[in-house]
C-alpha cells in the first residue's frame, strides 16, 4: 500500500477539537505518517491545515505533494496516498470504473468540498494594475482570438487604461488540472458562442504558452510582459487582476464573492450519501464571482488498511472545522466554507470506518 501502509497508531483517539490551548501540551495518542497528493491549488491551505493538525497530534507527520488534481486521484486510486486534493470531483463514471486500490472493494468515496478560493485572471503588463473584462472578451483572449491588448473589446470596457499595441500571450497549464477544469468551465458556461469546447482538466486547444502546475503558471506570467493566465487568487497578490462582469456590473475576485456562489449552487445528482459534489452554477447575476474553485479532500470510507481511517477522519474534521477553515483562509485567502456546508461535511466524513 506504499504511503498508506505507512502509518502506524499507537490509539485510535482522535483530538478533533485543533489545536491545544497555549500552553497545554496535546493528550494525542495518535503517531504515524499522513500522506496525500493533488491540487497544487490547495498546498498553502493544507500547510496550514498541517500545521494546525500536528500542533494538535505532535507524533503524526503530515506531508503533502502538490502534484496537480489529475495526479492527485491517479495516487489515491492508485492506493499510493491516504488522501487526494482535487479542484474537481471524480465523475460518476471514473467512480464507477474505479479501481480505488486503498478502499475496501464495495466501500464508497467521500468527497468534501473543504476549499473554496477565487480563480484569478492574472496578467503582467506594464502600468495596468486592474482590467474590466467581459465573459466574451476573456473567453475570446484564451481562444487565441483577440490578439493584442489595444483590441476593441478590451478598450470598450477599460477606457481610463493606457493599453498597449503588443501582442497577448496566454498562459495556460500544462498538466491535468482541476483548476484548469473550473476555468473552462466557467468559459464554457458564460460565454458558449466563443468558447466552443467542454470543460477539461486538459486545456483543449493548441494556444498560447503551457507551463505545469500553479507555480510554473505563475513563474510565466511574472517572466513576460503582455502574459495573462489564470491561477488561484492565493497567488495573485504580485499581479494586475481582472475584474469580471456579472449582470451590469463588473465583479473583482474576494474569497466572500466566492463563497456566495458555492452556497448558491445544488449538489450534483446521483452521488453516494458522503459525496458532496457540487455543480456550480458560473452565470450568476448579483455580486457572486463566477470563475471560482471549490477543491475537494477525497477519501475512502472504509480503507483496506485501517489504521489509515485513523489519521485521515479526524485530519478531514480539522480541516472543516472552523478552526481549520479560519487558519486557510489566513494564509491561502480562501473562504471559509458556511455552516450548512460543514454540517454535511462532518456528516460525510463521520462514514469513515475506523477501528
Amino acid at each position: 500500500m506504499g504511503a498508506v501502509a505507512a502509518l502506524a497508531l499507537a490509539g485510535c483517539a482522535a483530538n478533533e477539537g485543533g489545536t491545544p490551548p497555549t500552553g497545554e501540551e496535546s493528550t494525542s495518542t495518535l503517531s504515524g505518517e499522513l500522506v496525500g497528493a493533488g491540487a497544487s491549488s490547495q498546498e498553502v491551505a493544507v500547510q496550514s491545515w498541517a500545521k494546525g493538525f500536528q500542533t494538535a497530534n505532535p507524533e503524526v507527520t503530515l506531508s503533502y505533494d502538490p502534484a496537480g488534481s489529475g495526479a492527485g486521484r491517479e495516487s489515491f486510486q492508485a492506493g499510493a496516498v491516504a488522501f487526494a486534493g482535487s479542484d474537481r470531483a471524480f465523475k460518476v463514471d471514473e467512480i464507477a470504473a474505479g479501481p480505488f486500490d486503498a478502499c475496501v472493494d464495495g466501500s464508497g468515496i467521500v468527497e468534501i468540498p473543504a476549499y473554496i478560493s477565487p480563480i484569478a485572471v492574472i496578467f503582467n503588463l506594464e502600468g495596468v494594475d486592474t482590467l474590466n473584462l467581459d465573459p466574451a472578451t476573456i473567453a475570446g483572449i484564451f481562444a487565441g482570438t483577440i490578439t493584442k491588448w489595444n483590441d476593441p473589446a478590451i478598450v470598450a470596457t477599460n477606457t481610463d487604461a493606457t493599453l498597449p499595441d503588443l501582442a497577448i500571450t496566454p498562459v495556460h497549464r500544462a498538466d491535468d488540472s482541476g483548476t484548469t477544469e473550473n476555468f473552462t468551465d466557467y468559459l464554457a458556461q458564460a460565454a458558449p458562442e466563443v468558447w466552443t469546447y467542454e470543460a477539461d482538466g486538459e486545456w483543449p486547444i493548441a494556444s498560447g504558452e503551457a507551463a505545469p502546475q500553479t507555480s510554473g503558471v505563475i513563474a510565466a506570467v511574472s517572466g513576460g510582459q503582455g502574459t495573462i493566465g489564470y491561477a488561484d487568487a492565493s497567488r495573485a497578490a504580485d499581479f494586475g487582476t481582472v475584474s469580471v462582469k456579472v449582470g451590469e456590473n463588473f465583479v473583482p475576485f474576494s474569497p466572500e464573492a466566492a463563497a456566495a456562489v458555492l452556497d448558491a449552487s445544488p449538489f450534483e445528482e446521483g452521488r453516494t450519501e458522503g459525496d458532496l459534489a457540487v455543480e456550480l452554477d458560473r452565470t450568476p447575476d448579483g455580486e457572486e464571482y463566477p470563475i471560482v474553485l471549490v477543491s475537494y479532500s477525497i477519501a475512502c470510507e472504509e480503507y483496506t488498511d485501517a489504521e489509515a481511517a485513523a489519521l485521515v477522519k479526524p485530519f478531514l474534521q480539522y480541516i472543516v472545522s472552523a478552526e481549520g477553515q479560519e487558519a486557510a483562509a489566513a494564509e491561502a485567502g480562501s473562504a471559509p466554507i458556511s455552516d450548512s456546508i460543514r454540517e454535511k461535511a462532518l456528516a460525510a466524513i463521520d462514514l469513515i470506518v475506523t477501528k
